[in-house]
């Protein structure tokens, strides 16, 4: 096992506190792209980019073009939770997992078996009637994953993903549980995130611990303050210490 690997493991060994601030690099090895990677969102070639379908004003005007573009990555095949997420859940399962806190609305985290988990930009299988406020599952509206527009059936209002579109403040009550959390942390682990979008970076500078783990592909602003920096893919590193640790 590489050096870092193995400091990697024997801190989570004597940590029982660990937080683990997740980005979309978490979620690549699932099938599901990330945004500023070299086959990100943003890098791909689109007649509407990316950072537009996913504004708030965006949505509001052109309801139709979001759902179309929902239904399109619900389309992907083969998406499921992968090492890391596994990893996690049972790291949760043990103990030594006090919270997961994602960047991701992919619901990953979920299905692998995590339960305290801090959604900062929400979740795309939960929806809200623009309405009346009406929540409901992506399971309750069949044209959501066919590209339609989905409509309350209480007030015929159009109806949103639970999530924080570019233009919306992140939820207080979440971002203030992720602030604790991380507060109390005896190991922060950092992965996927290149670390340059607020507030959610900013939540790495509540961490006072000597035990600050970077894991992402690429530098990010954070990395001189780390104490331990791992540039290999975050499911590969943690499906090996599954059996280590």
């Amino acid at each position: 096992m590489d050096s870092q690997w193995r400091q990697l493991a024997q801190w989570i060994g004597q940590s029982n506190r660990i937080v683990f601030f997740g980005g979309a690099g978490v979620s690549t090895e699932s099938g599901i792209p990330d945004f500023r990677g070299a086959k990100g969102f943003f890098h791909q070639d689109r007649e509407i980019p990316i950072e537009r379908v996913l504004s708030i004003d965006f949505f509001e005007t052109h309801p139709q073009a979001y759902w179309e573009w929902f239904a399109q990555e619900n389309a992907r095949e083969g998406v499921a939770p992968n090492a890391a997420h596994r990893f996690l859940a049972e790291l949760e399962k043990r103990g030594s997992l006090s919270a997961v806190v994602t960047q991701n609305i992919d619901g990953l985290h979920q299905s692998a078996g995590s339960e305290r988990i801090f959604e900062l930009h929400g979740n795309w299988s939960r929806l809200l009637c623009t309405g009346c406020g009406r929540r409901f599952s992506i399971a309750d509206f069949e044209e959501a994953r066919t590209g339609a527009v989905p409509r309350c059936p209480s007030c015929a209002c159009v109806v949103r993903p639970d999530i924080v579109f570019y233009g919306e403040m992140l939820g207080s009550g979440v971002l203030e549980g992720a602030v604790r959390a991380i507060a109390d942390a005896d190991m922060l682990i950092v992965a996927g995130t290149s670390l340059v979008v607020y507030p959610a970076a900013g939540l790495v500078d509540y961490y006072d611990g000597d035990r600050l783990v970077l894991m992402n592909a690429t530098p990010t602003p954070y990395d001189s303050r780390a104490n331990l920096v791992i540039r290999d893919p975050v499911g590969k590193v943690f499906a090996e210490l599954a059996r280590a640790v």
